[in-house]
């Protein structure tokens, strides 16, 4: 199975090196020298990462064969992808693969059903789960856990406690007169790690 471990940025200096966008929680087994990753498009790979290093809090590879600026430019925005064990698990139980989250049933904490997962969208400071819903359309769920407090996979679901608005405007005024002036204020900063990209 594959996943997309990164996304390579802006080449840096003159030799070869690239700035990349993380997009794994595990990049020192992912990213590290040696390391043979396919890419999207396929025609640019496989690439292998002859080095490594964090420069400015950004990670900057090297890919061998790649020796100059020109060539490390040639390579921006190209995705890279890992080959994965379908069985394999991230070792911290509060992270998840995309492969994992995809095609979950979406429910509030009072059991409402909101729709099924359709894809993981990482942006730069945030991971969002999208949201099929059952009546075709969309909605971008923030992937941390104020948002989404547990993830089952046994069950199949990922549970939501949404703020108000995040559904649809006629839940928030609903949830606005329920929860009263302090909804959403009781669980900042209860973030757990994995939730977020790594990148942030």
């Amino acid at each position: 199975m594959q996943l997309v471990v990164a996304r390579i940025g802006r080449a840096h200096g003159i030799k070869g090196e690239v700035t990349v966008e993380v997009r794994t929680d595990e990049p020192e087994l992912r990213l590290g020298p040696g390391a043979v990753l396919a890419t999207e498009p396929a025609s640019a790979g496989p690439l292998t990462i002859e080095s490594g290093r964090v420069h400015s809090g950004r990670l900057l590879l090297r890919f061998e064969g790649v020796r100059d600026r020109n060539a490390a430019e040639a390579l921006r925005n190209i995705l890279l992808i890992a080959e994965v064990d379908p069985e394999e698990l991230p070792e911290d139980p509060e992270e998840f693969y995309d492969h994992q989250l995809i095609d979950l049933d979406v429910v509030t904490v009072d059991g409402t059903e909101v729709g099924r997962i359709s894809e993981i969208s990482h942006l730069p400071y945030q991971d969002l789960l999208v949201v099929k819903r059952p009546d075709g359309g969309e909605v971008m769920i923030p992937f941390v856990s104020e948002v989404v407090p547990e993830i089952d996979l046994e069950e199949q679901r990922a549970v939501i406690d949404p703020p108000p608005g995040l559904l649809d405007e006629a839940e928030a005024e609903i949830a606005g007169s329920r929860k009263g002036e302090t909804a959403g204020d009781d669980r900042k900063g209860d973030t757990a790690g994995g939730r977020e990209d790594e990148s942030s």
